[in-house]
């Protein structure tokens, strides 16, 4: 855990939301990646940061919750992340959440704290857990495929069933639509939370795809 936290407490960029947002020109380098499950979003991701080299990293859901599942059980590591970046960190929940973060249980605080402490940083990919509701002037990317492409990849990468992928992407969808909504009051599927939305196939693959997100960061953060 010690190794995954201090990544993230890496490069601290040390700007101001207030300053960024008084500054137009300037926009924080992040991409989010929403996707469907078997749509190819995290070979997506990893390309995008093999791609644009470092400082980028990608900044995976399961690495997030770990990280918030263990701050929620050592204040040290959460109080550590905070005070390098306190007041950002506070502004932009407070401009997110206003009062409602207030009522948030223990665990979705740490999340959104860590959620806010990879962001504000920037040069991060980060994937999933509604962060593009969070950073609205990031490159929001959605990554969607049909649902028999997304059964044909999902058979063929994790050996199992039609049947059985079937169920896991019913099940993700369900999931991942309710934490959004809870969390945030939106629904992920919808269009115009983004600025792309690449829909993955036998035409648009992995590859594909990440040219055209890069195409479009390069442009959105003079890279």
């Amino acid at each position: 855990m010690k190794r995954l936290f201090e990544l993230i407490n890496k490069n601290l960029e040390g700007t101001s939301l207030h300053q960024m947002y008084q500054n137009k020109k300037y926009i924080l380098p992040i991409i989010t990646i929403s996707r469907e499950r078997g749509s190819g979003g995290r070979p997506i991701a990893y390309l995008l940061a093999k791609k644009l080299k470092s400082p980028w990293r990608v900044y995976h859901k399961d690495i997030v919750e770990e990280i918030a599942q263990e701050t929620a059980l050592d204040p040290e590591l959460i109080e550590e992340l905070d005070e390098h970046q306190s007041s950002t960190i506070k502004e932009l929940l407070d401009t997110v959440f206003g009062k409602k973060f207030l009522s948030m249980n223990s665990y979705y605080k740490h999340l959104l704290h860590i959620l806010a402490s990879i962001g504000t940083r920037g040069h991060a990919i980060i994937m999933g857990r509604g962060a593009n509701f969070l950073f609205p002037n990031a490159l929001n990317v959605r990554i969607i495929s049909s649902m028999e492409d997304r059964v044909a990849s999902m058979v063929k990468y994790e050996h199992i069933t039609v049947r059985e992928a079937k169920k896991q992407i019913e099940q993700s969808d369900r999931e991942r639509s309710e934490f959004t909504t809870s969390l945030f009051q939106h629904d992920p599927r919808k269009a115009h939370h983004y600025d792309l939305i690449i829909r993955t196939g036998k035409d648009v693959g992995v590859e594909e795809a990440t040219d055209l997100i890069i195409s479009l960061a390069k442009k959105k953060f003079k890279l």
